[in-house]
């Protein structure tokens, strides 16, 4: 062979060699931004898993990614233009080719947070995903209760008789809470303490509602209220586009506004805007908060477009009611799935919050909260079943709450989809909600919280 045609031969295999280089690069299919008090999530979709490496820098505060075999493309040239200047945690994102093969991102940050970063499987409409979750180095919530625990062991320590917050008697803590939390927990007494100082309840300040009588029992009852999805789960798709997350979040605030309005009761929001928290996180902000009763909102999907009504669910312990209830528990726990959970995650409180334990006397409070739902709803809209069923909700495993999960109507419905898309229907749903809780209470008295101890 001449020296000649061997030259020519190496230039092609190099040619050849760095054409599939070239071409094995990553391209983004998507980024995606989503901004909360609680967190900044950022979301890189792709074809294939991303390789990446991950450092924080200080002076100023910064977080460095390299993105291995990522081509620098439209999608991440244009990154920081999702970043709003009113994200709590980001300033701006750069990205550049920092050397052949790997692309850095240099995401500019307003203070120290906390970083968590995993990658994900495709899952429902998904490709493979890289996902930043950016978090405050002390929670929102966590703060807040700090800042209330501090506040009790304060008072509870100073004894001059010329304090008048030494009275006896319960007593209305008044102290600012963060938007993030939109938290208006039950009152503070003695008998309402949860025996673990970490998380003692906290109210909002009195706003046109009359101080309660002074009893020794007399406290405001909290409602918690759950928008199905939000983020990177947006939840069933309606039969004209709607996403259920976005119409579960619009209840979900009428349903606090209209809670509010009552003279003994609090809403509290597990979520105010459109990011995703995982199942449990939105069983611990309720028990961290203290919640009476748990609600979570929701709008159904099926594949037949007649499927109408509304449902209501309780948990079970000893499998589902029906094949319905058992296939939809199993469509709303994979909610974790879609949108993004780290299996690395740990927290302690959450494993304790979670055990199993026996939850006879909450679900029997459940069934009997949710029976009181159902026929409020059958007021305003047709039933899809006409008793509440169960089935192992991942959502409504507080072993100390009775907690519900509402099926609105079917968003597969074009008929029903228009109405939840309606604000007077809204305001209907969210009325018959109130109704059957008024209900529940009724016959089903709030008396002192007895928390489940967690240490």
């Amino acid at each position: 062979m001449s020296r000649e045609i061997l030259k020519n031969l190496i230039f092609a295999a190099l040619i050849f060699s760095l054409t599939n280089v070239a071409q094995a690069a990553t391209v983004l299919i998507a980024a995606r931004v989503w901004p909360a008090e609680d967190y900044t999530r950022i979301t890189l979709e792709s074809a294939k898993p991303i390789s990446h490496k991950m450092v924080m820098l200080k002076n100023p505060d910064r977080l460095v990614l390299d993105l291995e075999d990522v081509e620098l493309g439209v999608t991440l040239k244009t990154l920081s233009d999702k970043i709003l200047s009113s994200d709590p945690y980001i300033k701006q994102v750069r990205a550049a080719q920092f050397k052949p093969g790997v692309v850095r991102v240099v995401i500019d940050l307003k203070g120290e947070i906390k970083p968590v970063i995993f990658s994900l499987p495709p899952a429902g409409e998904y490709k493979s995903r890289l996902v930043l979750d950016i978090y405050p180095t002390l929670d929102p919530l966590m703060a807040m209760l700090e800042q209330r625990e501090k506040s009790v062991t304060d008072s509870s320590s100073t004894t001059s008789p010329a304090v008048p917050q030494q009275a006896a008697g319960p007593k209305i803590i008044v102290e600012p809470i963060p938007d993030a939390v939109k938290s208006e927990s039950a009152q503070s007494d003695s008998a309402d303490t949860d025996p673990t100082a970490s998380m003692p309840a906290t109210t909002l300040p009195e706003v046109n509602k009359p101080a309660l009588a002074n009893k020794e029992d007399s406290r405001l009852i909290t409602i918690a209220i759950d928008a199905g999805h939000g983020g990177e789960d947006p939840g069933a798709r309606g039969a004209n586009g709607s996403h259920e997350k976005n119409i579960t979040l619009s209840i979900a605030k009428k349903l606090k506004k209209q809670i509010d309005a009552e003279p003994s009761m609090r809403g509290v929001l597990t979520r105010d805007g459109d990011y995703f928290i995982p199942l449990h996180g939105r069983v611990v902000k309720a028990r961290k908060l203290q919640a009476d009763l748990f609600v979570s909102i929701h709008a159904d999907a099926f594949i037949k477009r007649d499927a109408r009504g509304s449902s209501v669910f309780a948990l079970s312990e000893r499998g589902a009611t029906s094949a319905s209830a058992r296939y939809l528990a199993k469509k709303e726990n994979e909610s974790d799935l879609i949108g993004g959970v780290s299996l690395d995650d740990k927290d302690p409180y959450l494993a304790r919050t979670l055990l199993d334990l026996s939850q006879t006397a909450t679900i029997s409070d459940s069934l009997k909260l949710g029976k009181a739902v159902l026929g409020h709803l059958g007021s305003i809209n047709t039933l899809h079943k006409r008793a509440v069923e169960q089935a192992g909700f991942a959502v409504l495993k507080s072993p100390d709450i009775p907690s519900i999960l509402v099926e609105t109507a079917f968003l597969s419905n074009p008929e029903e989809e228009r109405k939840l898309n309606d604000d007077d229907f809204q305001d209907k749903l969210a009325a018959a909600i109130l109704a059957g809780i008024r209900k529940y209470f009724s016959s089903n008295p709030a008396l002192a919280r007895s928390k489940v101890s967690m240490e």
